[in-house]
């Protein structure tokens, strides 16, 4: 993956973004896409959303530790804003270029349940006809993992102009982590 050219992602990416956690993990969840800090250290969920998300995968009772992160893209696309690199969603064409990246990972991890983090995660897994705020907290049949949940993702979250509605959104967040996590449990067993 790392000398991977099925988009032009690679030619202005740091580095390609592959996930981590537990091999045999029952929850993966699957990102966008690689942010700033997640491309200049080459792992995923370490910047401003990897920290809403570990404070809500702590508030839904899901120790990080047992769980698989990565994303449907694993090239940071942007574009340059002074000394800033200003996330620009994929499109169709690089979302597929990364999708048989995603499916290995899926088919060494075997998991439960997959959690689509945002737009692109559930364009790459679910395809057009699921919608993040219509289907999210459902379980959804997928053939990668026994069951899909599809949530939104955590830098959404960021982007909310007031307190007030982060705290209720961030609440609806871990809600549907927290239904991931027993569907998991369920599915698992």
């Amino acid at each position: 993956m790392r000398q991977c050219q099925g988009c032009d992602l690679y030619k202005t990416a740091t580095q390609a973004v592959f996930g981590e956690g537990q091999r045999d993990a029952p929850l993966v969840l699957a990102g966008e896409q690689p942010g700033d800090a997640e491309d200049r250290q080459g792992r995923p969920f370490v910047g401003p959303a990897g920290h809403i998300l570990d404070r809500a995968l702590e508030d839904a009772g899901i120790d990080r530790k047992t769980v698989y992160v990565t994303n449907a893209v694993k090239h940071f696309k942007f574009e340059p804003r002074g000394k800033r690199r200003i996330h620009k969603k994929p499109s169709s064409v690089e979302i597929s270029a990364c999708r048989p990246w995603l499916e290995a990972e899926l088919a060494v991890i075997r998991p439960a349940i997959v959690v689509c983090l945002g737009a692109t995660a559930v364009q790459s897994l679910a395809g057009r006809g699921v919608r993040v705020l219509r289907d999210r907290g459902k379980l959804l049949e997928s053939p990668f993992a026994k069951g899909l949940v599809v949530t939104v993702h955590p830098s959404a979250l960021l982007r909310l102009p007031d307190h007030s509605q982060f705290e209720h959104e961030y609440s609806l967040f871990v809600r549907d982590l927290q239904a991931a996590r027993k569907y998991a449990a369920r599915l698992a067993a």
